[in-house]
């Protein structure tokens, strides 16, 4: 059975950083993208940022310059590092991953950008 871990949310003051992790365990074979989501209350869940099998990166406009996502294919792992976060970054992060045959998603992790 496959599952995702996340980790590296928490509380920070706008204009700080955070790197997120997702790890993936368990059978998963042929992943092809992976990507970072995030939900706000009241809003609807977002793609931040997605990174393909071949190392292409894409993101929401609003973060890009300031969001990095990477991936480990040895491990099974993707990062997100936040740079310069601002109050409207706040929402609940969620891992997903696509392989060929099936999708799956994080628990998710709570980021709280807040003076």
């Amino acid at each position: 059975q496959v599952q995702l871990v996340e980790s590296g949310g928490g509380l920070v003051q706008p204009g700080g950083s955070l790197r997120l992790s997702c790890a993936a365990s368990g059978s998963i074979f042929s992943v092809n993208a992976m990507d970072w989501f995030r939900q706000a209350p009241g809003k609807e869940r977002e793609l931040v940022a997605t990174i393909t099998n071949r190392g292409t990166t894409s993101y929401v406009d609003s973060v890009r310059g300031r969001f990095t996502i990477s991936r480990d294919n040895a491990k099974n792992t993707v990062y997100l590092q936040m740079n310069s976060l601002k109050p409207e970054d706040t929402a609940v992060y969620l891992c997903h991953v696509v392989t060929f045959t099936a999708t799956y998603w994080g628990q998710g992790t709570q980021v709280t950008v807040s003076a």
